[in-house]
């Protein structure tokens, strides 16, 4: 690049730095607009994180979603939990932009614009054609260099601060326009642009990306900073397998300036090109070498569900609302089922949600450590929500639900198709019975299983997580998480196992993962998830039981058997009575019970917590990281209801020091006994990479359920009908020569 050239880029990346700092720092003077955010929008609000450079990746005809029946300019209101509308959005932009707060000329951001919902008594008892609650918004906002929690009741305009400014470590999480601005930081610095050139790498060639750096003390102390790494472009569009490694910048988020360049790399080559592009269109495939089929799921009657005022959901015996959230991803709220027996619609869970995800990486290297993302509270989950591809995320069947949120200026701003919702059946069985030709009783009953799913997805950076919520007829409701998207993967010299060096003693150097393919290293790290599930079983007054499965052994005499299995219960009285660490040694059931209702013989109504495949944190409850990520160190935990307490890793995530956590409340140590409780579920995953996971990963899936337990009489599904050949349409199959 010659020198003409180079101060050029220099200043369309400082000019363009300057553009989304002002539209940050000055939203009160901003236009209104109303931005649609899909995967094809130029705005730099939504845009991909190497925008500057305008590389134009070809897309696929990707098949569009059904058109909407509304827009989201006349939305309106219609629950107490809806989430704020456009209208409503502006409204509170409007509001603030007058507050004494906003007028001083010292640079602001609105982190977090979302419905202040009301008290939970109150939505309980709310019935569709009552007047709505007074409608407010929360808003978290920094102040030049304080962070501020406001309500602003959005009728009357008031707006009130909640011990503002904040106290506690920890920042908000990030806004998008933070997060965009990282990207070119580092070219607005010489020494940065320098040590680029020095290495023989074009500018335009780089794109660099921000990761937050957790707490470690020193330079994350009394100021809020993050790091950056970068990536070589050139060749493929997966630049996460061309680390340039060793490189990391220190940038504080509020100057954007530069505050130190670490360059331990340079004796490690970047990874070639090859074989990194995972892109239908540049891998050979024809029909002779498609592995299968089309595969799609007619419904000649239509869907069985309905969805009513844009957010409530009635399915089968199901009913609940629905909503998009800037932090949580998804909220599932207000969670009813229909008795078959006594026609009564039931309470299951008041709300449930991804509260957090953890994701620690096991390099304590210079360039590595401090990668131990919180990637709801940091990044924002359902921030990092892309528009889902119909046909391959969702099926045929899907409908789809919009994202409505604040932009740092307070625009608001649309995330398309962020959520679907389907019908799901792969064959499976909801139950069944043939009975033995020895009996002479020709009997053959068989109930498929067709469940509903609501689905959303989000990218992370280079990860990517699937979330779904899985309804069944007989009551089980089913959280499942997929892991997909593209390793976090380091440079290395070697290019073959055989030239790993070796000790004394025979023992290869640490790699701290896998070799997957030449020069490139997938690092060891976990993952866990977080789930925050206010179950309210036949109403708020719960109990927390576990049911220890216990060898009894019999005596003299008493059988030919030597031992047995019984079923010893146990009440938790206190928060720590509730803290759990499964074990296949120590099998347990998790009960939810409501001891004031009762079946007909004697039982407490109940759902169970039953978990899958799941992983436990193995790092030092003292390591900093472990310290911020304390709410993994059970896997079960058991809480009042605190509206305040909904974050695991606290309100304040980003440089949180770990002193307002899910641990740090249960310490307290309060009653949960017959009380409204919050159950918190953590799912994890130790991942050590393979070469499968490369150059992009097949999707890896674990869950757990929620299912009843003496909630009902008998079995809710005896009624289901099964299939009939006149019920289901004919398709014509086209046949296909070998």
């Amino acid at each position: 690049m010659d020198q003409k050239n180079f101060f050029r880029l220099i200043f369309l990346i400082v000019t363009a730095g300057f553009i989304i700092s002002f539209t940050t720092t000055n939203f009160p003077h901003a236009p209104t607009r109303l931005l649609n955010c899909t995967d094809s929008s130029s705005s730099s609000l939504c845009a991909s994180r190497n925008f500057l450079f305008n590389k134009q990746q070809p897309r696929p005809n990707n098949p569009k979603p059904k058109t909407k029946n509304h827009d989201h300019v006349s939305d309106t209101p219609n629950h107490p939990l809806d989430p704020l509308t456009v209208v409503e959005i502006n409204k509170v932009r409007s509001i603030l932009s007058s507050h004494a707060l906003f007028t001083s000329g010292t640079p602001h951001a609105l982190h977090t614009v979302v419905l202040e919902e009301p008290d939970k008594n109150l939505v309980r008892h709310w019935e569709k054609g009552n007047p709505l609650p007074p409608r407010k918004a929360s808003v978290i906002a920094r102040v030049g260099p304080d962070t501020h929690v406001l309500t602003v009741d959005i009728s009357t305009g008031r707006v009130d601060s909640e011990n503002s400014p904040v106290s506690v470590s920890g920042y908000p999480m990030m806004t998008i326009e933070e997060m965009n601005a990282m990207t070119v930081a580092p070219f607005a610095n010489a020494d940065f642009n320098r040590t680029i050139i020095s290495r023989g790498i074009n500018l335009t060639d780089v794109i660099c990306f921000p990761i937050s750096c957790g707490w470690f003390g020193n330079k994350e102390e009394n100021a809020r900073v993050i790091k950056s790494q970068c990536f070589l472009t050139q060749g493929t569009p997966n630049f996460y397998m061309r680390p340039i490694e060793g490189l990391t910048i220190l940038i504080d988020l509020d100057t954007k300036q530069v505050i130190e360049i670490s360059d331990t790399g340079r004796a490690i080559p970047i990874p070639g090109s090859t074989n990194t592009d995972y892109r239908f269109e540049k891998l050979v495939t024809t029909d002779k070498t498609r592995l299968l089929n089309p595969i799609s799921i007619e419904q000649p009657r239509g869907p069985s569900f309905v969805i009513e005022d844009n957010h409530i959901v009635k399915w089968a015996n199901w009913e609940f609302h629905l909503k998009p959230d800037p932090r949580a991803g998804v909220v599932i709220s207000r969670v009813r089922v229909h008795d078959p027996d006594t026609q009564e619609t039931r309470d299951v869970m008041y709300k449930g949600f991804v509260s957090e995800l953890f994701v620690p990486y096991m390099d304590p290297s210079d360039a590595w450590y401090f990668k131990t993302y919180m990637d709801a509270g940091e990044y924002g989950f359902g921030l990092q929500a892309m528009p889902l591809v119909p046909l391959n995320d969702c099926p045929r069947n899907a409908a789809y639900m919009d994202g409505v949120f604040a932009a740092a200026d307070g625009t608001p701003f649309v995330r398309e198709n962020m959520v679907c919702i389907f019908e799901s059946y792969a064959g499976d069985i909801g139950w069944r019975h043939s009975e033995s030709p020895i009996t002479g009783i020709p009997i053959r009953e068989v109930r498929p299983k067709v469940t509903l799913v609501v689905r959303m997805a989000a990218s992370v950076g280079n990860y990517d997580y699937i979330i779904d919520y899985e309804f069944q007829t007989d009551g089980l409701i089913k959280a499942k998480v997929g892991l997909s998207g593209i390793l976090m993967v380091k440079g290395t010299p070697y290019q073959n196992k055989n030239q790993v060096e070796k000790d004394k003693d025979g023992n290869e150097e640490e790699l701290h993962g896998t070799l997957l393919s030449e020069n490139v290293i997938g690092v060891i790290h976990d993952h866990y998830v977080t789930f925050y599930l206010d179950l309210d079983v036949d109403g708020p007054d719960n109990s927390f039981v576990k049911v220890n499965l216990k060898r009894q052994e019999t005596e003299p005499g008493e059988s030919p058997r030597k031992s047995y299995l019984k079923a010893v219960r146990n009440i938790a009285k206190t928060e720590k009575d509730g803290q759990i660490k499964l074990s296949l040694y120590d099998p347990s059931e998790f009960h939810v019970i409501n001891s004031g209702k009762t079946t007909r013989v004697g039982n407490p109504t109940g759902y169970k917590v039953v978990p899958r495949t799941t992983a436990a944190s193995l790092l030092d409850h003292d390591d900093p990281p472990q310290k911020r990520g304390a709410f993994t160190n059970n896997q079960i935990w058991v809480t009042p209801y605190n509206k305040s307490e909904q974050w695991a890793g606290g309100l304040f995530t980003y440089q949180s020091h770990g002193d307002d956590t899910l641990a740090v409340w249960s310490d307290r140590d309060r009653d949960i006994e017959n009380k409204d409780i919050v159950v918190w579920y953590t799912l994890g995953f130790h991942h050590i990479p393979c070469q499968e996971d490369f150059p992009i990963m097949p999707t890896v899936s674990s869950s757990f359920d929620l299912k009843p337990v003496n909630f009902f009489e008998r079995n809710p599904i005896l009624r289901a009908a099964p299939n009939f050949e006149h019920d289901l349409p004919v398709c014509g199959v086209q046949s296909v020569s070998a």
